[in-house]
């Protein structure tokens, strides 16, 4: 009954939170005191009065040091978003008028990041020093619907009709081969007999292999990879032909497209956020500016 007394009368601080941190952060009484500014005892003293005060232990003390019991991982976890939070009234603070600040979280796939977004960020945070960006690489948009993301960047005809944004244009795409293949026009596949490098398995609905399957249904991928980005590492080493988008090709040197853009394999490009997301100001900047930088022509 006291405990129950003591814990619903006792009031943690910040700094009462800070201490607990430090300690579930380094498992040891001196390792906290450095990273606090304080001697062991002091920490030790801390301790014991917030436990007193509490009326229930925080920590296992044994030979490796303080083990954090479960309430001493929550306290923690919340130490950490008043940690967060005070550092971003921080950068608030030491910002200048009109600049921006804050992480920004991207997902996309390999290849729109290494052919557009990358490029884009980098001239952004010219601008906003105090930007600074998560990249999540794959082929589901679950993360920007789970809130795990702010703004993905995405290769699709469909965009989820909950989440906002804007068709940024159109992504067209080729036959490849390495310039020094042999290989300079479509007719050439048939007297040549090629490899070929596609993403079957990995991306089965991706335009460019129901392409293939249509326009050469008897052929079989010599290499199947798990990205159009390393189709196109694959290609350019000669090791056989494949689609590109355009946009990643022009980038890369030893390549020869065959023949026209492909319009049947064409997709759209898209820039996505949810909802609740767009008005915050470090994504509005960064929604914008990737909706004005990123060229696929």
């Amino acid at each position: 009954m006291q405990s129950r007394i003591a814990l619903s009368q006792y009031s943690l601080s910040a700094a009462d939170l800070e201490v607990v941190l430090a300690l579930v952060r380094t498992g040891t009484l001196a390792s906290a005191g450095e990273r606090l500014g304080l001697n062991a005892s002091t920490v030790f003293r801390s301790l014991q009065r917030i436990e007193r005060g509490l009326g229930a232990a925080l920590f296992m003390r044994g030979r490796n040091g303080y083990e954090p019991n479960e309430l001493a991982s929550l306290l923690a976890e919340q130490a950490e978003h008043v940690e967060a939070a005070l550092e971003a009234s921080r950068a608030a603070v030491r910002q200048q008028p009109g600049s921006v600040s804050g992480t920004v979280r991207i997902t996309t796939t390999d290849t729109i990041l290494h052919g557009l977004v990358a490029p884009s960020l980098a001239r952004l945070r010219e601008a906003h020093h105090l930007l600074e960006f998560e990249l999540h690489t794959g082929n589901e948009l679950a993360s920007l619907t789970r809130r795990d993301a702010d703004i993905a960047v995405r290769a699709t005809k469909h965009p989820p009709t909950h989440l906002v944004g804007r068709r940024l244009g159109p992504i067209r795409v080729a036959l490849f081969a390495a310039a020094s293949s042999g290989l300079h026009t479509p007719d050439d596949l048939e007297r040549a007999a090629p490899a070929w490098v596609a993403p079957d398995d990995a991306l089965p609905e991706h335009p460019s292999v129901l392409w293939r399957r249509k326009a050469f249904p008897r052929v079989q991928p010599a290499y199947r990879v798990s990205s159009i980005l390393t189709v196109a590492h694959l290609v350019q080493l000669g090791l056989g032909v494949g689609v590109l988008p355009l946009f990643l090709a022009r980038e890369m040197s030893g390549l020869l497209q065959l023949g026209e853009a492909l319009d049947d394999a064409q997709t759209d490009l898209w820039l996505l956020t949810h909802p609740q997301a767009r008005h915050l100001r470090r994504v509005a900047a960064v929604y914008a500016h990737l909706g004005a930088s990123l060229h696929l022509d």
